[in-house]
């Protein structure tokens, strides 16, 4: 059994245990600061990996844009085509529908009921019915004012009873293609009547004296 001496000599701290517990301590700041480098290296290549990832979506944005884009252009490109395939077409038709107006405008009175007009008339029907659908419809001029866009005068002629530039009447039915002109009217103008004119000043200074 331990006399009180000896225990108090082992509880009471010698001079190499004295020197040994604070060797440690120094050793904490290298770690701190390979901690501190690591997590620096961390953050680099993570703002590196942001970077990289913004700049890839930033392309993929892109490319689905300009795809898309390319997609309406190549869908219009192909609405044109087929409108312009359909005008076309339509165009062809006009001078069919001509010739049937005049032939049916010459016709004799003893021929109008006749078996072939009716069947005559009936294609014509057909032919009207095929442009309406299409968006297919005459251009006005009876009593119209003349318009470049819409006609092209054919004469300009003296006419009682109309005014400078009004439309006299028509010589080939014009068209349109829903908001396009498919085919502009010939129309003939009436112009300035000198005639006239003349009378009005005549009578005009009549009245003065």
């Amino acid at each position: 059994m331990m006399s009180g001496d000896e225990l108090k000599v082992q509880l009471e701290p010698t001079d190499e245990t004295m020197q040994e517990e604070p060797a440690g301590a120094p050793n904490e700041e290298p770690a701190i600061e390979e901690l501190q480098g690591t997590l620096a290296a961390v953050q680099q290549e993570l703002e590196k990996k942001s970077a990289e990832a913004a700049e890839y979506l930033d392309n993929w944005r892109r490319g689905a844009a300009e795809l898309s884009n390319a997609r309406k252009r190549m869908l219009r490109e192909q609405e044109e085509a087929r409108a312009t395939a359909a005008q076309r077409v339509l165009e062809k038709l006009l001078p069919v529908v001509d010739d049937m107006d005049r032939a049916f405008a010459a016709l004799a009175e003893d021929q109008v009921e006749g078996e072939w007009v009716s069947g005559f008339r009936a294609i014509q029907r057909k032919l009207q019915g095929i442009l309406e659908s299409e968006g297919v419809a005459p251009i006005r001029t009876e009593g119209q004012m003349f318009d470049p866009a819409l006609h092209h005068a054919v004469t300009h002629e003296e006419a009682a009873g109309y005014d400078e530039g009004q439309i006299i009447g028509e010589a080939v039915r014009g068209y349109m293609l829903r908001d396009k002109v498919l085919r502009p009217s010939m129309v003939r103008v009436a112009k300035e009547n000198h005639v006239s004119n003349a009378r009005g000043e005549t009578n005009e200074q009549d009245c003065r004296h």
